[in-house]
């Protein structure tokens, strides 16, 4: 495999992706919704086009994939993102349906090794299956789920496709805020801000890239890698976000059970209703989330898949950093 496309490599996560590419000896080719984030953000050996993939025609595609053994599919819409309702309409156009076609099209042009950037909220909803079922019903875990479906149904017997369930992230890049501002402004200037007694996965992006390059040498078809370095719990990361605005003794973080918040969660979740909007996932199943363990073994991936150790908590203070800055 000499060369591999990169979809979204101007996005944070497919710019290390390409960086580590780049790192072992691969060309790389990408494509990316402009304008580019930073001046000369890409070294010049990489294949720069600025479009959108979901525009060009099938043949248009497959010619542009023509030169590549791999493909990593760095671009989609992640739960943040608050669409009207229903949700489920909006997650599967955005992330169902252009992967479906891309991954079909990439086996049509010799595509070998296909990776999917996923959630591991596909991971804990198959997890969770008896003690939390509604959470594979809320739109995004569905969508999720049924983006690696279809993918792998693409690549049957024809291209080995693997998906890579991601946690949370955090590293910088050139041209971008990092996704954590949204936490540092909602902390920002407030006496108390409550933490679930839950706790969650975290990877650097550096990692996440390593998985990517992983998964092309080493994954398995319709392999699910749910990659993690650190479990922290919320109140840990929401402390280290105190820190970071320099709020010590100023802001509390007190744990607080589900039962505690469930009523103004589900009031945020019918206004949200009323507007004619609905989240990927719930605010209410959100609260029941975080009050559980989102907690992996970094030894179940590491090892298949070459990631190699990294200070995730040098990557988070770095993330809240800029942040802050603004």
């Amino acid at each position: 495999m000499s060369k591999v496309f990169v979809l979204g490599g101007t996005g944070f996560l497919g710019y290390y992706t390409t960086k580590e590419l780049l790192a072992r000896g691969y060309q790389v080719k990408t494509m990316a919704l402009p304008p580019v984030p930073a001046d000369n953000l890409l070294p010049s050996e990489v294949e720069l086009s600025l479009g959108n993939i979901n525009e060009l025609s099938d043949s248009a595609i497959e010619a542009l994939l023509a030169d590549c053994e791999g493909f990593v599919y760095a671009a989609g819409a992640d739960e943040r993102v608050v669409p009207d309702a229903p949700a489920l309409s909006f997650f599967y156009e955005a992330n169902v349906l252009p992967t479906q076609r891309i991954a079909r099209l990439a086996a049509r042009a010799g595509v070998k090794k296909f990776v999917v950037f996923g959630s591991y909220f596909a991971e804990f909803s198959e997890r969770w299956a008896d003690s939390m079922p509604g959470l594979k019903n809320d739109p995004y875990p569905n969508t999720r789920l049924l983006q690696e479906q279809v993918a792998f149904a693409e690549g049957e017997s024809k291209m080995t496709v693997s998906s890579l369930r991601l946690p949370y992230i955090f590293g910088t890049m050139p041209g971008r805020m990092p996704l954590w501002k949204m936490f540092v402004d909602q902390i920002r200037d407030q006496p108390v801000f409550p933490a679930l007694p839950g706790g969650t996965a975290m990877v650097t992006v550096e990692q996440v890239a390593e998985a990517a390059v992983g998964a092309l040498e080493n994954g398995v078809h319709r392999g699910t890698y749910a990659i993690d370095a650190l479990n922290m719990t919320y109140k840990d990361f929401y402390e280290m976000i105190v820190e970071a605005l320099g709020q010590v003794g100023k802001t509390q973080i007190p744990v607080v059970t589900y039962e505690q918040v469930q009523a103004q969660y589900e009031a945020m979740d019918a206004a949200v209703a009323a507007q004619g909007k609905e989240h990927g996932i719930h605010i209410a199943t959100t609260g029941q989330i975080q009050a559980r363990e989102l907690y992996l073994d970094p030894q179940d991936t590491m090892p298949v898949l070459g990631i190699r150790a990294h200070d995730v908590k040098a990557a988070i203070r770095e993330s809240l950093e800029k942040a802050v800055r603004g």
